[in-house]
């Protein structure tokens, strides 16, 4: 769809749409530029508070891949006019502590009588225009750093199925809670050369989009990406959200898988994150200097010349 749109030319524009990025930079002066990026999505847990907050973090994480640090935020909101308006009232309230907890201040927002509850918001950033960090611009011989674990849909559908443990649930809320700021921090201090967030494409979709903005492969470690507690046993239990599904029949045939994996591993690997981590792509002694100084971090790849494959799974 966006291939039929016209390309309008203009300078400012240091990231488009182009290359999939997670969100778009315009610049301003000589030493500065904005972020602009909107995300917004159905409830993925019960709490509406907690749901908030969690659509917060998920919008918050796109302005932190491209290198930028969040500044404003407004709202959006579709929520059945029949509602409870305290629970609406306690989504809100999540989602602006959490804003407040980035540093970043919702100055509005728009609200639609919809009978399906969505919620998000449109989030705008600064970022000096030569310390954008885009998807572009990973280079062969990079390493690939991963800030979360994978998990998040399939442990969500696994609640809805009434199969998923408390402590397991507890986990993956916890890790969609967490702001992508510390990952931010780091990867700035440590020099990387290409971010994405991994979030509905799964990380298989958004290494994919990685791949072909940077004209590499990307060479997943298999056994080195981890999940979140329970994810894998779901899987196999066959708790599979139709997002992955939609991911691996788009995503697949760009993917070379270099042997059999685990029941369940593969699922896991286009499994659509809520709120996920920073995919990051640094030269070798930076990138493990990353794994090793951020908490819950660790190398899951490379980037090697492009082959045939965008990806390549080992």
């Amino acid at each position: 769809m966006l291939a039929r749109l016209p390309r309008v030319p203009d300078r400012n524009v240091l990231v488009g749409f182009e290359t999939s990025d997670d969100a778009g930079v315009y610049k301003l002066t000589p030493k500065c530029a904005l972020v602009h990026t909107v995300d917004f999505s159905t409830p993925i847990v019960d709490d509406p508070y907690t749901f908030g907050a969690i659509a917060a973090a998920n919008a918050l994480s796109d302005v932190y891949a491209m290198g930028g640090r969040p500044l404003s935020a407004l709202a959006l909101v579709a929520y059945p006019a029949s509602g409870d308006l305290d629970d609406l009232a306690e989504i809100m309230r999540g989602g602006f502590e959490k804003m407040l907890e980035a540093g970043c201040i919702v100055i509005g927002g728009h609200s639609i009588n919809d009978d399906e509850i969505k919620f998000g918001y449109a989030v705008t950033g600064m970022v000096h225009p030569d310390r954008v960090v885009p998807n572009c611009a990973a280079r062969p011989g990079d390493l690939l750093v991963l800030t979360k674990r994978i998990g998040t849909g399939v442990v969500a559908t696994a609640l809805k199925r009434g199969i998923a443990a408390r402590p397991h649930v507890k986990a993956s809320i916890a890790s969609m809670l967490e702001l992508n700021h510390r990952a931010w921090q780091t990867m700035i201090s440590f020099g990387a050369h290409a971010c994405t967030d991994v979030s509905g494409f799964g990380l298989i979709g958004h290494s994919r989009e990685m791949a072909l903005a940077s004209g590499v492969t990307i060479e997943i470690q298999a056994a080195s990406v981890r999940f979140l507690p329970g994810a894998a046993r779901y899987a196999r239990q066959g708790a599979i959200p139709g997002g992955l599904k939609n991911n691996r029949e788009f995503a697949s045939c760009a993917v070379e898988v270099a042997r059999k994996l685990p029941p369940g591993m593969e699922d896991l690997l286009y499994d659509p994150q809520t709120s996920g981590g920073l995919l990051i792509s640094a030269a070798e002694p930076e990138a493990s200097a990353m794994a090793r100084n951020l908490e819950g971090a660790y190398l899951v790849g490379r980037v090697i010349e492009r082959r045939e494959k965008a990806i390549r799974i080992v």
